[in-house]
């Protein structure tokens, strides 16, 4: 008896972490497309089973402004902080990975359709923002920090 609920046990612990490493929760490094340096922290939770990804630090050189506000975006996110933005919202579970979402880019204030598909073993997420469909638009990869 003790052999099974040993078995089961180690099994049990064996899928959550296999889940857990393909889950997309959790905080991720956005790397900037041009030259490779860390962008920012972006924390993604789930709430009733949308995915939404909140900014929580930025990477900035001493020159650059270093609490930036959205100075492109519209509505209500217009001149609002960009750390503790909500950017990604949506996004539900679907075959593979989680879409039906949206993107929001601060540094030109445009909103995307996206999609996401977590890859290497729950270590990078594969970001697409795109316009119409997911062929038309680019991907970026983050890297899991925690």
């Amino acid at each position: 008896m003790k052999k099974h609920l040993l078995t089961a046990a180690l099994l049990f612990l064996v899928t959550a972490a296999a889940w857990a490493d393909s889950s997309p929760l959790g905080l991720w490094k956005s790397m900037d497309d041009a030259t490779g340096k860390p962008k920012a922290l972006i924390r993604i939770t789930e709430v009733d089973g949308a995915l939404s990804g909140k900014i929580e630090k930025l990477f900035r050189g001493p020159e650059e402004e270093q609490a930036p506000t959205c100075a492109k975006c519209t509505g209500e996110l217009k001149d609002q902080p960009v750390i503790g933005m909500v950017i990604l919202s949506g996004l539900k579970k679907e075959d593979e990975g989680y879409s039906g979402g949206q993107i929001i880019d601060p540094a030109n204030g445009k909103t995307y359709k996206s999609k996401l598909t977590v890859t290497e073993d729950g270590k990078k997420l594969n970001v697409r923002g795109y316009i119409g469909m997911p062929l038309l638009g680019r991907t970026q990869i983050w890297v899991r920090e925690e």
